[in-house]
């Protein structure tokens, strides 16, 4: 058994327990937190507390939990996909924001690989039953486009195009203030923030090549809307390399973005498009995603107040 602990501040108060602590630890799944409530490991102010409790700036949580799963725990779970394109080879999916890609310690349940084990036993096994299928990720609270291979094959030749960079991938975000360039191409290398094993940081140590395209959608008068893509696919990437200009994206708070909706929930980043060319069939295919609702809305606020 492990323990974390953490003193709620105001910022994080008034949110149900279970809330709460999953936002505070976001490898934690709410569902993950709150059977461990409920089974008696969290104290608040040294009291067993209930995850409909409503936290108060000052409460001193400790949450106790183990994590003990292995493989043979990833289970299938029936919620809804959805499916953009699928064949007898693989699947483009659009994964809402919030979802997990796939399970990982503190979070093995309500991710795609559970539903997508539900819908289908055809998903290749190349990275382990918890990447059942999974060519390439997203963050939690980025929505949009992913590749889902349904065999050994095709999940090597898509994984060797994303290599090879010829699987063309973009993205639109909302970021905060305006740019001095309408476009442009931001070359920093990208490791582990030394300061913050949760965060990723442009740095010289121990770190890869990251190099992000950029372009001005429109300019709003606190915001800029964008599009991206990538020549390279490191871990928080687009997030890293605006957050280093100075424009974290909207709602990105572990990069330093302020005062945004609650609504947003984490970054507004939306993976709209892909093209790659079918292991199988030699077609080039490529396909559109249209933005979520949660992203027209903050589009519509920040047109009235512009």
């Amino acid at each position: 058994m492990k323990s974390l602990d953490f003193v709620v501040s105001a910022s994080e108060s008034n949110v149900r327990l279970d809330v709460c602590v999953s936002r505070k630890f976001s490898r934690f799944s709410r569902s993950f937190v709150a059977k461990f409530i409920e089974s008696g490991h969290v104290l608040v102010n040294k009291k067993l507390a209930n995850k409909k409790y409503i936290t108060k700036p000052g409460d001193y949580v400790v949450f106790s939990f183990c994590e003990n799963k292995g493989v043979e725990d990833v289970v299938a779970q029936d919620f809804s996909l959805s499916i953009v394109y699928e064949d007898e080879h693989l699947m483009v999916v659009d994964k809402s924001k919030g979802m997990v890609t796939h399970p990982a310690p503190g979070h093995y349940d309500d991710t795609l690989v559970n539903a997508l084990m539900f819908y289908t036993s055809e998903l290749s096994d190349v990275n382990s039953k918890f990447r059942a299928g999974i060519v390439h990720r997203l963050d939690k609270d980025t929505s949009g486009l992913l590749l889902i291979a349904k065999n050994n094959f095709v999940h090597e030749n898509l994984a060797f195009q994303i290599k090879n960079r010829s699987v063309k991938r973009e993205y639109v975000g909302i970021v905060h203030g305006n740019t001095k360039f309408l476009s442009g191409k931001i070359d920093l290398p990208i490791g582990r923030d030394p300061k913050n094993r949760k965060k990723m940081a442009v740095t010289d140590k121990n770190s890869k090549n990251a190099v992000t395209y950029y372009e001005v959608i429109k300019f709003y008068e606190k915001y800029s809307y964008m599009k991206f893509s990538l020549e390279t696919g490191r871990t928080h990437q687009i997030r890293v390399h605006m957050s280093n200009m100075g424009h974290p994206l909207a709602g990105d708070s572990l990069y330093g973005a302020k005062n945004d909706p609650d609504f947003l929930c984490g970054q507004c980043l939306h993976a709209r498009k892909i093209k790659f060319k079918h292991p199988v069939t030699g077609e080039m295919l490529e396909f559109s995603s249209e933005l979520p609702e949660y992203f027209k809305k903050f589009i519509s606020i920040i047109s009235s107040e512009s």
